[in-house]
Formats: C-alpha cells, structure tokens, sequence
C-alpha cells in the first residue's frame, strides 16, 4: 500500500510574511521603506486583507516593521533590535521555570569574556560610563535598591564595553533575573557590598589599562565568589570575593 504523508500547505498570512521577511533581512527591502497598503499587497499577492493583516502583525511582532497610523501611515521597514531577543528570553526564563543556578552558569560562561573583550575594545566614554556606574554603587550607602540597581547596571556597561552585539543582547535579556537573583534578604550586608566595590574596581583597573588575561580572571573570580555567596546565604566569603 502507497503511504503518503500529509501534505502541509502554508497559511497565506505565513507565506507572504516569509517573503516580506526574506526580503527586510536580505536589505531588498531597506530600513525606512514603507511598504505597499493593505489593498496592494492584497491584490499583488492575490489573497485577502485579512491575511495581509495576520501578516503584517507578524512581522511586527517580530521587529521587522513599525506600523504607524493616521495620514501618513504605513508599515515601514525597521532595522532589527534586541529587544525581541530580550522578551523570547524573558518568557522563555519565566515560562520554563529555569533555575536562578542555570542563569548564574550562564554569567560565570558569559562575563569574564565580555570583560576580557572590554579590556581589548572599550571606549573612553565606555571607560567613563563604568566608572559612573562604579561611583553609584559607592554612594548607594544603606540603600540597598539603589546598590542593587547599580551594581546590575555595572555589570551590564562592561558588557557593553566588549562591543560584541550578541552579548551585550544576551546579557540584557537575563538582567531582570541576574537582579532578582542578588535581591535576597540578609544577604547584602555592608562587609558584601563593600567586597563587591573592591572586585568591581580591580575589573575596571584590568580594563583601564588594557589587560584582557587580568580582566577575564578577575571578573571571573567576582561572580564566581558572588554567585557562591548567594547560594550560601548567611554565610557569604567576603576574602573568596576579594581573591586578586
């Protein structure tokens, strides 16, 4: 007997969002191009408004156009952000119930790179922008919010410092969790803080002077030392934490 498998033919909303999304990631359709009205592509592409609609929400959904409203309206071709990664990462953390262990796994792979890239590409203003962010951390005092808030923007302007798209991506996706995960209570007493405040400045001296190797092993030894003292709550190893 012949077996013949199920022959799935695409949805038109899927097909004519494939060929819009096909040309916008090969350049053939340019960042601020607007693209034809509802009634053209409908009539070029023979299938219904309707479908031109659930297509043209698709691609929004996924960043690759802006559709604005009022007279001069459209849908205009955008150029691709990260903040799609960061919100398919977000739910994907969120809805799989991934453990606060996997994202420090995932800090301890990614940042001592990113740091040992800073020290090889950063800026003056990438330089200037740390420092900022490490003088924040400093002045936070007994406010724990405010430290918090620093130190998770410290961490992501070295990432920024590495120039490397894909990280600086990644690493803003996980924040929120990076944050929550070093929110915990009785955990950020003073002796941590000001641990935290003498790694974070020997990361930026590594950067500061260009030493990549230094910079890697000394943001590796910081989360490394920090993610153990979340785990072990109430009893955090400040001299681990302060290992040069």
């Amino acid at each position: 007997m012949v077996q013949i498998s199920k022959v799935l033919i695409p949805k038109a909303a899927d097909y004519l969002a494939l060929n819009l999304r096909t040309q916008i990631l090969t350049g053939s359709l340019p960042e601020g191009m607007l693209l034809p009205n509802e009634r053209e592509l409908s009539e070029r592409a023979s299938i219904s408004r309707t479908s031109v609609r659930e297509a043209l929400r698709i691609l929004e959904g996924e960043g690759l156009i802006a559709i604005r409203t009022g007279r001069k309206g459209g849908s205009e071709v955008i150029k691709p952000s990260s903040i799609g990664i960061e919100k398919s990462i977000d739910i994907f953390i969120k809805g799989q119930g991934i453990r606060m262990q996997a994202v420090s796994e995932v800090r301890e792979a990614i940042e001592p790179h990113a740091a040992r890239l800073a020290a090889q590409n950063r800026s003056n203003e990438d330089l200037q922008e740390l420092k900022k962010a490490h003088a924040n951390l400093k002045e936070s005092g007994e406010d724990i919010p405010a430290f918090l808030k620093a130190n998770l923007v410290w961490h992501l302007q070295v990432v920024k410092a590495s120039h490397n798209e894909l990280l600086i991506a990644f690493m803003t996706a996980i924040s929120k969790s990076f944050y929550e995960s070093t929110d915990v209570t009785d955990f950020n007493s003073i002796e941590i803080r000001k641990a935290v405040e003498i790694a974070h400045q020997r990361v930026i001296t590594a950067i500061e002077s260009a030493n990549p190797e230094s910079a890697f092993r000394r943001m590796s030894q910081h989360v490394s030392a920090y993610i153990t003292s979340v785990e072990e709550i109430g009893k955090p190893n400040v001299n681990q934490m302060q290992t040069k």
